[in-house]
């Protein structure tokens, strides 16, 4: 036993240096925001900020709320057009019986392989002429290329481990299908949905690729864009940089600790049993 405990420790030590090595360039973050560009560039770098510049948060965060603003819509957006389209197709792919299902599940496995490049450059021609560049819904639509297929395969996987006893007797008492999967399969799968829907929130939050290859006017600039017009040879705010980041790390940080049982719960979602 005093073995087992010692072993323990030792993992445990080994933990929390892992974790502080993986939260170290947070710290660095946070502390360089708080300082001035003299102290960030100093011979010998702080490792703790002797003194506090609060004013850099106040510039940023009147620069940069409309880019959050702008953030949040398109994160929102995709969040609810990939649960929507998503939800139904991994019912119907897990559920019910049509041909060729095998082959659908390789072509959404293959999808995830491509290089968002690549994609994002086909996207690009088409939205191109079809008109969708420079607004938000063009933007949540190529966010949901990539989240879609992620989020059909996740919740595949929950369906599958939903017993058929259940949807049987709803069958049996003259449920159809459109009938099971409101009544029965969305209410059984609400912790899976959440996870989905997180990642897909996630992915649109912080995406940057596609997002500087579908705006080519200034009409609107998501966070991550906004924060990379301070990267720049001539760039002298790199205090203010820190502090958009910081600002744009806090809604992903606020909406993962208040989903944190049901994304718990959607991981170990395969254990439903009739």
């Amino acid at each position: 036993m005093p073995r087992q405990g010692l072993r323990r420790s030792h993992l445990t030590i080994i933990g929390a240096l892992i974790v502080c090595v993986m939260l170290f360039p947070v710290y660095w973050t946070v502390t360089s925001s708080l300082e001035t560009n003299t102290q960030i560039f100093a011979t010998h770098p702080y490792l703790i900020t002797p003194q506090f510049d609060w004013q850099t948060y106040r510039i940023a965060l009147q620069t940069q709320l409309p880019h959050l603003v702008s953030s949040l819509i398109i994160a929102t957006g995709t969040t609810v057009l990939c649960v929507l389209v998503a939800t139904p197709a991994a019912y119907a792919i897990s559920h019910l019986q049509f041909k060729k299902v095998t082959w659908l599940i390789v072509a959404l496995l293959i999808s995830q392989m491509i290089p968002s490049v690549s994609l994002d450059n086909a996207l690009f021609i088409i939205f191109n002429k079809i008109g969708l560049l420079n607004n938000y819904f063009g933007l949540m639509l190529t966010d949901c290329t990539f989240s879609i297929p992620f989020n059909i395969l996740i919740l595949r996987a929950f369906m599958q481990s939903i017993p058929k006893d259940i949807l049987e007797a709803a069958y049996v008492d003259g449920a159809g299908d459109l009938r099971t999967f409101i009544q029965i399969i969305l209410p059984v799968s609400k912790s899976v949905l959440i996870t989905a829907g997180l990642f897909a929130f996630l992915f649109a939050w912080g995406d940057f690729l596609f997002s500087v290859t579908m705006i080519t006017q200034n009409s609107f600039q998501p966070i991550t864009v906004s924060i990379y017009g301070y990267i720049s040879q001539y760039s002298q705010s790199w205090n203010q940089m820190m502090a958009s980041a910081v600002l744009a790390s806090i809604p992903a940080a606020v909406l993962l600790i208040l989903s944190q049982r049901y994304i718990t719960a959607g991981m170990t979602s395969g254990s439903v049993k009739g």
